[in-house]
Formats: structure tokens, sequence, C-alpha cells
């Protein structure tokens, strides 16, 4: 699978190309394509991690790759809900806002 289109990424590219090729090739190419998990099962385990780490421009874009891997919102909500207890209550709230404003940008594209 090539890498999905990203803005942030083609802005670090003049200046951190090796960064973005390990991005593409061993991201995308090989750790997204392993048959062990599904795209979803993956989005969910990813999403998970970066809730937990508070890595928020992650987090949004890895919020909506998941929604297209087939999460539902209500799956998003119930990973960051049930992290809440784990990675901490802040670490939620940041997501959980993270998360509305994925759905927003989403439903302004739906128009």
């Amino acid at each position: 699978m090539a890498a999905p289109p990203s803005v942030r990424r083609d802005r670090i590219k003049p200046h951190f190309q090796k960064l973005v090729e390990m991005t593409n090739t061993y991201v995308y190419d090989d750790l997204w394509e392993r048959p062990q998990l599904s795209k979803r099962d993956r989005s969910l385990v990813t999403i998970a991690a970066l809730v937990a780490l508070g890595w928020e421009d992650q987090l949004k874009s890895h919020i909506g790759r998941g929604l297209g891997n087939g999460l539902t919102r209500d799956e998003v909500a119930e990973i960051i809900t049930h992290l809440s207890m784990y990675a901490g209550w802040p670490a939620a709230m940041t997501a959980s806002h993270v998360a509305v404003d994925v759905f927003d940008e989403q439903d302004k594209a739906k128009g």
C-alpha cells in the first residue's frame, strides 16, 4: 500500500527526506501491510497508543484513518473512554477533542 497523502509529511520532506522515506517504506509499505492484524485492528491499536502517549497530531490523522478502516465513531469514543482509566483523564479529554475535530471535519467534507 502506498502511503496516504499527507500535507504535513510533504512539508518536512525537503529537510527530512530519510525520515519521510522510512515512514513510507517501513510504516506504510511494511508494518501496515502485515497480515497478522487487519487494518481495522491496527487502527484500533494505533489510536490507543497515540491517546496514551498524548500525540495529538498523529492521533488526528489516525482517527481519520481508523474511520476509513472500518472503525465507527462510537468505537473511537469507546477506545478513548476506556483509556481514561489507563492513560489518564487528561489524555482522554485531549483525545476527545481531537476526535470531535475529526468528526466535524468529516461532516463538513460530506456537505
